[in-house]
């Protein structure tokens, strides 16, 4: 019996922010979409801040200079909101 492994590139390929979410492509296809009030600073930015974004750690994060907001593909593909949303609420 053979297996065959997918071979995954969690690397950012896009980013898309709506108002109501972030939208992230990654470089193997999958698409990850979470809600943009689980990134308070991100919720609360312009639409030219959140336009301006780039790769960090190796193109495994989103960096968004304007605001000095890191996000991780990890903590995105886990679910894992910010730790500031349980300080606004």
């Amino acid at each position: 019996m053979s297996t065959s492994t997918a071979v995954t590139d969690e690397r950012v390929k896009d980013v898309s922010v709506t108002s109501d979410a972030l939208t992230v492509s990654l470089l193997d296809g999958r698409v990850i979409s979470v809600p943009l009030f689980w990134f308070p600073r991100l919720a609360k930015a312009s639409a030219l801040h959140l336009s301006i974004w780039e790769t960090c750690g190796g193109g495994y994060g989103i960096y968004w200079p304007a605001i000095d907001e890191h996000l991780s593909v990890e903590g995105l593909l886990r679910g894992a909101p910010s730790p500031e949303l349980a300080k606004t609420n």
